[in-house]
């Protein structure tokens, strides 16, 4: 039998502008909801989040936008981009997030799948957008330039891209947008409000069809976790969040553009990270809750910097994107100097808004290598091919239901297909791909995920987690990034691990190699041999530093960045280099 969660919570049933601001011209609370955190003189009050979202609103609605368009973003964090995705929402339409880290062909994809009709790119992107605009026939009209500024510049003669109109047109005036009431769906569980495009892990990015009510429901997990937190403290207090992950993305979204206000927390928004710049922040900033990927973690406890700066004011936080490494939550956790101060695990999907698992901070010392159990209003079960788990301890793949569940995949009813299942009840169930075991059977059980499904390694009928291998590999202390995956020799799938040295360290591939046969099984052990790499392959979100850029803590920018491996592209490297015989540096062990 499928385990609910054991939580529920009232859903209302409201179009997300009207969940978040509760009506066009009624009170809002006061404060502070952004700050940049580069130049903290810039900032917006809830008030002027409304008025602005409200002004791009009608200003898109004046330009022709409406039910059934497209609006595209592509830039990286700046102050205004949450008024801009409201703004969308408000005017009817659907807003695509787009990396600014794309090239011309990705970019091109997403506008052609989502039939943008409006591309808003930042100035240090506009080369990419225009020329991928042109390749899906948006006119220049369509397309405006964002800075970030609320003025309109007067370009130099001969700028680039310089006859662009400039996002602030769009901006309706003070009078015009006060008086303006967003649009109300007929349907807020059926009408889509977003395409968040999945990773591309393999094949092109998806388009996930978010709606309305499936943000409210991500919305309220927040403020029900949020609630927890609050006993686990024993009182209120001030929540201050740091921003660095791409508010493009589904889970910036939702954490920091709709969970953040309707919290009562000020988010300070970082256009660029770096590890001292992170620490910098918390530190003058008194930030509250943090956000992270398993490699900051791996930063955070590796560096000295971490223990230059004053993280008192730190009271939760929550790693997610990839499975943390063992041991690093404990000294993540040690960082900090309130025992109640634990780094926990959560486990999420773009398919599902966000959030699908929450960690109880009220247990202490919990299950720390969980991802918590079943968000309220949810529902998960384990499954081994068709059969159903209903033991502990034993995998299978996760299914999930639950209100924020994705309506499909956009125009793609045969992925769609694949990936959704409706029971004989009618209940719509998302088979994730995630690999993972309940450690009891029952609601309450905590969720320890294993590896993803597809990225399973086969060696003679045992299966192998990646992920496993590099939570070991990565324990060492010249060892910075790791990724593992399987690779065919002698006509049998085998692992192999691509390794970042730590600065100053020259382990070899034997010595890689011999250690590791120490560690695990016989079946385990990496038998496609150790290659050397200056930084693994991972999903690119920011534009701030050349590719590969290396840093005085020893991780590259997309290591900084995201937890999620591009795991076909080092597959299809691992391929290459074996066929092609290998180097002295990655050589077999067979």
């Amino acid at each position: 039998m499928p385990i609910a969660s054991r939580w529920t919570c009232p859903l209302p049933e409201l179009s997300l502008p009207s969940y978040l601001f509760g009506s066009p011209d009624g009170l809002l609370p006061q404060g502070k909801v952004f700050v940049d955190a580069g130049n903290p003189s810039r900032s917006l009050t809830f008030d002027q989040f409304r008025l602005y979202s409200k002004k791009i609103g009608l200003g898109l609605q004046k330009l022709g936008v409406g039910p059934g368009d497209t609006v595209a973003l592509i830039s990286g964090n700046e102050l205004f981009v949450p008024c801009l995705f409201l703004g969308v929402v408000m005017a009817g339409a659907i807003f695509t997030g787009v990396s600014p880290s794309f090239g011309t062909r990705e970019v091109a994809h997403q506008l052609e799948d989502g039939r943008a009709t409006v591309l808003i790119a930042a100035t240090g992107v506009l080369d990419v957008a225009v020329e991928a605009a042109e390749m899906t026939r948006l006119p220049k009209t369509r397309i405006f330039t964002f800075d970030g500024s609320t003025a309109r510049p007067q370009n130099p003669s001969g700028a680039s891209h310089a006859d662009l109109p400039h996002w602030t047109s769009l901006l309706a005036s003070d009078r015009d947008a006060e008086a303006f009431q967003w649009r109300e769906p007929a349907d807020v569980r059926a009408e889509t409000c977003c395409l968040n495009y999945s990773s591309g892990t393999t094949g092109k990015p998806k388009g996930v069809e978010l709606t309305h009510y499936s943000y409210v429901a991500n919305g309220e997990t927040g403020v029900f976790q949020g609630g927890l937190e609050r006993e686990l403290w024993g009182q209120t207090y001030e929540q201050r969040m740091l921003c660095f992950m791409p508010l493009y993305h589904a889970a910036a979204q939702t954490v920091y553009m709709i969970g953040a206000p309707k919290r009562g927390a000020t988010s300070y928004i970082m256009s660029a990270y770096s590890l001292e710049a992170l620490l910098r922040h918390i530190q003058d900033f008194r930030i509250t809750e943090l956000a992270v990927p398993p490699p900051v973690v791996a930063a955070l406890v590796a560096s000295p910097l971490s223990r230059e700066h004053d993280l008192s004011s730190v009271r939760n936080v929550i790693c997610g994107t990839a499975p943390l490494a063992p041991g690093l939550a404990d000294g993540a956790s040690g960082l900090f100097e309130d025992e109640r101060v634990r780094l926990v695990q959560a486990w999420g999907m773009t398919e599902l808004t966000c959030m699908g698992t929450i960690v109880d901070p009220r247990i202490p010392n919990g299950a720390p290598s969980s991802v918590g159990e079943a968000v309220p209003n949810s529902a998960i079960k384990v499954m081994d091919g068709p059969h159903e788990v209903t033991e502990p301890n034993r995998r299978g793949e996760l299914w999930f239901t639950g209100p924020t569940l994705m309506k499909g995949y956009w125009r793609n009813p045969e992925a769609t297909a694949q990936t959704m299942v409706e029971d004989d009840d009618g209940v719509r169930w998302l088979r994730t791909g995630d690999i993972v075991y309940l450690d009891s059977y029952g609601p309450g059980g905590n969720v320890h995920v294993v590896d993803r499904a597809k990225e399973l390694i086969k060696v003679k009928g045992f299966q192998v987690a990646p992920a496993e291998l590099e939570a070991l590999l990565i324990t060492r202390p010249d060892v910075v990034d790791v990724g593992v995956v399987g690779v065919t020799v002698d006509g049998g799938e085998v692992p192999r691990a691509y390794i970042v040295r730590a600065p100053g360290c020259t382990p070899t591939a034997d010595d890689i190699c011999r250690w590791m046969e120490g560690q695990v099984a016989h079946y385990k052990r990496l038998r496609g041999g150790v290659a050397f790499v200056d930084e693994i392959p991972r999903v690119p979100v920011r534009l701030d530093d050349a590719p590969g850029t290396l840093r005085e803590d020893g991780l590259t920018r997309e290591t900084q960045q995201s937890g999620k491996i591009l795991r076909r592209v080092l597959r299809e490297r691992a391929q290459s280099e074996v066929a092609n015989g290998p180097s002295p540096d990655a050589r077999p062990r067979l």
